[in-house]
């Protein structure tokens, strides 16, 4: 797998690391489905937003990149995701580049002039076909260049600027464009043909297209498959920085544990847009403690709890285009008669239930008694947790009094709560609990 990684330009929110996280859970389900994977997952650490921001910060640009790329590798980790095979940077490969560039000069899909290289659209018969452009109505979305033939070629170098970072080539000193690192990097640790290819829906084009393009033409098979996640999305509109709507990972993370997060943008399929909304992610966080109180009340009825086979219509969910969704509501329902089996005292099936939720949150990374979040327990997370422990327990207990009708009980299970700071609201989905501020 090769996965198109961050443009190192700032802080990640949300939006960036939810693909992360999907190919992460496409990972795993590979993994646990007896594959071996190598992945991929590159850093630009050069790029003209890079270069902007550093020299308005009073920056070394390779100080900025650098610092942002680890507030990126710090995200990814803290939300479980397994670390890639490799994590190359499109600096530290120059001289793929340069060789890429000259099989393409050699084959006539490539030119250089004035000191830039550029890719000749018409040269490719394929062009549009992983995106479905036209090739009347291709815009590449450059600033106007100098040499080039036809407006719809692409850069894949960038001749120096004064003041800017430059390495030497052939053709003149300068530095890449975006797409040609991306097919240099994959073929150099994947070969020339690997079988998937993922990224967000946002880099079908260009991106995506002009490297399958530059690749082909330089008679690289590349990528089998193409995934495309999609984004999420804030008042309709795609999180981005500039339009100021961005939701940042260490924000976040204060007021949610990082596995709530992990569970809230994993649970959607992986090409639905999520509109966020923190009531929207309060929910989701809930449903996750159902599954941790769940496997904690059968923790307790034993002396190790252990991880089981995954239900055949979660495997099946999975591997229908990684279906999360329905691998979820396999999972809920999974923890829900594992509930009714300990009511009910039917501790062998309860324990049965358990050892199945184990495997599947393990899949997708969520499983609450894992070595990444069962020790989770210092500062503020574990008294989160011990918390959310509680409050469902409470719950429970006001759900039970209002189907013995006993509402006086259950109101008073109520008010203890209100008291405590936690405001309760009954929902079509069960009573939902949020911290007052």
């Amino acid at each position: 797998m090769y996965v198109c990684g961050a443009t190192v330009q700032g802080v990640p929110h949300i939006g960036h690391v939810r693909g992360a996280l999907n190919y992460d859970v496409l990972r795993r389900w590979l993994i646990h489905s007896g594959l071996d994977v190598l992945m991929v997952r590159n850093v630009t650490d050069i790029d003209d937003k890079i270069l902007d921001k550093a020299e308005s910060a009073g920056r070394p640009w390779w100080e900025w990149a650098a610092t942002h790329e680890r507030a990126f590798e710090d995200a990814y980790e803290v939300l479980g995701c397994l670390p890639p095979s490799i994590t190359p940077r499109a600096t530290g490969h120059i001289t793929q580049m340069t060789e890429l560039m000259q099989r393409l000069i050699d084959t006539g899909h490539a030119y250089a002039a004035d000191g830039n290289v550029y890719f000749s659209v018409a040269s490719f018969a394929g062009y549009g076909a992983l995106s479905g452009q036209r090739l009347d109505d291709v815009q590449q979305g450059e600033n106007q260049a100098t040499g080039k033939r036809d407006p719809r070629d692409f850069t894949l170098w960038k001749r120096a600027k004064p003041g800017e970072p430059s390495w030497p080539t052939p053709w003149g000193p300068g530095r890449p464009g975006w797409h040609l690192e991306c097919s240099a990097m994959a073929t150099n640790y994947l070969g020339a043909e690997f079988d998937i290819h993922g990224g967000g829906v946002d880099l079908v084009f260009p991106h995506h297209e002009n490297e399958r393009a530059q690749s082909h033409a330089a008679g690289d098979g590349f990528a089998r498959f193409w995934l495309h996640n999609a984004w999420v999305t804030l008042s309709g509109e795609k999180m981005s920085k500039s339009l100021g709507n961005t939701v940042a990972i260490p924000e976040m993370l204060r007021r949610y544990r990082p596995v709530e997060l992990r569970y809230y943008l994993i649970q959607p399929h992986y090409r639905s847009t999520i509109e966020y909304s923190d009531g929207a992610l309060s929910e989701s966080a809930q449903g996750y403690r159902r599954i941790e109180q769940f496997l904690r009340r059968v923790a307790g009825t034993v002396d190790e709890l252990g991880v089981g086979e995954v239900p055949a219509d979660f495997a099946s969910a999975m591997d229908d285009d990684l279906g999360t969704p329905q691998a979820f509501a396999v999972l809920h329902n999974t923890v829900r008669d594992g509930n009714a089996a300990l009511d009910n005292a039917d501790t062998t099936k309860a324990l049965e239930l358990a050892t199945a939720v184990r495997a599947m949150a393990g899949v997708l990374g969520v499983d609450p008694l894992s070595a990444t979040w069962a020790e989770s327990s210092g500062g503020d997370t574990g008294v989160r947790q011990a918390l959310a422990v509680l409050v469902e327990g409470m719950l429970e207990q006001r759900q039970q009094a209002r189907a013995d009708r006993d509402f006086a009980r259950a109101d008073a299970v109520r008010d203890q709560l209100q008291g405590a700071g936690i405001t309760v609201e009954d929902t079509a989905n069960g009573p939902m609990w949020t911290i007052k501020d």
